[in-house]
């Protein structure tokens, strides 16, 4: 069986649909439509359902998606064992982070790394929706909400806390809160409604010092992006709670970071599938990142583990 077609037929299988998988492959979509037809007309036998919201897999389908997922997850291993007993780091590594972490935070942290092993080929997806690292659009993930995929490896890193955050300008033009209590008579600017938000608890500042069945506060601003948030704190249009990796470099002298609130943290996750973990690749980025994250003051877990 030519393995060519499996391979395109298994990507869309993960894909669901042409479009998609032609993106993945690198092929036009009538070319992943001919070998799927070529495969089907091989085995004499129908392997997809075409479904207005995409293809869906036939009893057929399903069962040769399960033989190449399991020869897929062989041959990835198998190389990921190789890799571990070669002597240097090399090859190429995608990694998925969100967008205001993987802007401010990582991609500054960056050339330490390629300096240090100037043969990893790496690739930064930045986006705030999540990637099924299944689907291998990415190695691993650097992520502030856990997994409840239980085919991936996750590493608790850190426990990072909040900052309420405000300009000069506007502490000048509105007082400075001195607590929760003062948030009433403030303009708080808020992530916006989004169905898969880049960490959890984001809009607690709307809730705080309230008692439990109390509504939220009215924000002045919602933003779906935690940069656009930070650019309009930055204008003195308001107050918000950011995650403390805005303040790890050098922060904006326009803005500072209010005392006199408890404030929540949130956690950093390092995931990747069962397929990488003997990879030297995904240590040497781990390692990576609790180095950097133990500059900035942020330690990780005595228990975490490779």
């Amino acid at each position: 069986m030519d393995w060519d077609k499996l391979r395109v037929f298994h990507t869309v299988a993960e894909a669901g649909s042409f479009t998609r998988a032609g993106d993945f492959l690198n092929l036009s979509q009538s070319a992943v439509s001919r070998q799927i037809g070529a495969l089907e007309e091989a085995l004499g036998a129908p392997l997809f359902l075409r479904h207005p919201r995409g293809l869906v897999l036939t009893e057929q389908g399903t069962l040769l998606f399960e033989t190449t997922r399991s020869i897929v997850s062989n041959l990835t291993e198998l190389e990921s064992r190789l890799d571990e007993q070669a002597d240097d780091v090399s090859g190429p590594l995608t990694i998925c982070t969100s967008l205001a972490f993987g802007t401010l935070w990582l991609t500054p942290r960056l050339k330490t790394l390629t300096d240090r092993y100037p043969k990893l080929e790496l690739s930064v997806t930045l986006t705030d929706v999540s990637i099924d690292l299944g689907t291998r659009r990415a190695d691993l993930a650097v992520r502030f909400i856990a997994s409840e995929q239980q085919d991936l490896i996750q590493r608790h890193l850190v426990r990072m806390p909040y900052r309420v955050l405000a300009s000069r300008e506007y502490l000048q033009r509105y007082g400075v809160p001195r607590g929760v209590e003062d948030l009433d008579r403030h303009k708080i600017l808020a992530y916006g409604n989004e169905l898969d938000p880049p960490a959890d608890n984001l809009n607690w500042l709307l809730s705080a010092g309230l008692p439990p069945k109390s509504p939220p506060r009215q924000p002045a601003l919602r933003i779906n992006n935690l940069l656009a948030i930070h650019r309009a704190v930055g204008n003195g249009m308001g107050i918000a709670a950011l995650p403390g990796y805005f303040l790890c470099d050098s922060p904006c002298d326009e803005i500072v970071s209010l005392p006199g609130f408890d404030v929540p943290s949130l956690s950093l996750y390092f995931l990747y599938t069962k397929e990488m973990r003997y990879r030297k690749r995904v240590e040497v980025f781990r390692d990576f990142l609790i180095s950097e994250l133990k500059a900035c003051g942020l330690n990780a877990p005595e228990d975490l583990g490779t």
